[in-house]
């Protein structure tokens, strides 16, 4: 019987058990570039079969958060290629979330003032991270975005395409395509975010023709194989919605089968809250995919416990159990969850913004048993 400890290839990556770090969010990358703090926190994880770092914008105009790291400077490069070596000193595997936000963003964020892009001029009614000037950190309406012409969108993909090289020359082993929580891809899927009139805008098939050419861009740059993605399907996450998201994923899955990915990360239910929100059959979706050829590591995400994930492994719904909170107050999750020892709790004060306090000073168990 497999176990979640087993090893597994997900693509073209090894990964020693079937435990994954999930993206977290932390902002503690002032300027968008990874610093020494974010080496040590990924190091200390780097027993995780694989890490998904943290959201990572692929442009300036991606990003929607303060603090949050990025893709496209030399310096947020450097930054990476130190976390990824530690990472790989420690015998782990690591792939970044490639991200561009859309119209979660606020003004302050985006080059020169401007307002968020989004495929429609619909304005999410969701909150962003902020720091003032004292460096103290705040959360912030988002600002209204505009609509993108349709000319636009290729450069877009082509930053994708460019921000994925550049990862991998960073060090990564692989990329994951952020298409989940209401941030852009996401926002041209849903029927609640997505108004537009022209090919990108309408049917099911014109919703989703984004992702297709951003997967497409991604997989011809650096193989299938090192490339994953993580959708949504229900989550009303960042004020989106779906008049029939069965369909809509349906559709999204068939599509994605034709390539030779990594793996496909599914976050069942709402995000960080109700598993069973909107009562869609995860089971289905994963038979549709693999009905259509596709044979890619299948990754369950949001709300999993020790048992939740044994069960699902072994019952082969899933290949793959992504934790999110318990790897933030855990850095050694894999040997706590291998000998059912107790779990440290989550201190939601220092989640985002600040320094080592809540994010490197989580003890392990050996620490633990040294004092």
């Amino acid at each position: 019987m497999t176990s979640i400890f087993d090893p597994i290839k997900a693509g073209d990556i090894e990964l020693a058990n079937r435990i994954v770090m999930a993206p977290l969010t932390r902002n503690r990358s002032p300027k968008a570039v990874p610093n020494t703090l974010n080496v040590t926190y990924y190091e200390q994880r780097a027993t995780a079969g694989l890490i998904i770092t943290e959201a990572t914008a692929i442009t300036h105009q991606g990003q929607g958060y303060a603090d949050v790291p990025g893709l496209y400077t030399s310096e947020a490069l450097d930054g990476w290629r130190k976390v990824t070596e530690a990472v790989h000193t420690q015998g782990g595997k690591i792939v970044v979330q490639m991200w561009h936000v859309g119209r979660i963003s606020h003004t302050s964020l985006q080059p020169n003032g401007g307002k968020p892009v989004a495929p429609s001029a619909i304005a999410a009614k969701s909150k962003t991270y902020l720091i003032g000037e004292d460096g103290t950190g705040s959360f912030a309406d988002t600002s209204e975005p505009r609509a993108l012409e349709t000319e636009e969108i290729a450069g877009i993909v082509e930053d994708y395409r460019k921000a994925a090289r550049a990862a991998i020359e960073a060090g990564f082993d692989g990329v994951e395509i952020h298409a989940a929580n209401g941030y852009l891809i996401d926002q041209f899927l849903r029927s609640s975010a997505n108004k537009r009139e022209d090919t990108y805008g309408g049917s099911v098939e014109n919703r989703a023709r984004f992702l297709f050419e951003v997967v497409d861009a991604i997989t011809q740059e650096i193989g299938a194989g090192r490339t994953g993605i993580r959708i949504s399907p229900v989550t009303p996450a960042n004020d989106v919605q779906d008049d029939d998201p069965s369909t809509l994923f349906t559709h999204v899955v068939k599509g994605l089968a034709r390539y030779g990915l990594s793996y496909v990360h599914v976050i069942e239910g709402a995000t960080g809250g109700d598993r069973a929100f909107a009562d869609f059959d995860y089971a289905a979706l994963r038979q549709a995919y693999q009905a259509a050829g596709g044979k890619a590591a299948w990754m369950a995400n949001n709300g999993y416990d020790r048992q939740l994930a044994i069960d699902a492994i072994e019952s082969g719904r899933a290949d793959l159990i992504a934790f999110g909170k318990p790897f933030i107050a855990n850095p050694d999750l894999v040997a706590r969850l291998r000998d059912n020892a107790p779990l440290n709790q989550v201190d939601k004060d220092t989640m985002y913004g600040g320094g080592a306090k809540g994010y490197t000073d989580y003890p392990s168990l050996t620490q633990e048993a040294a004092e």
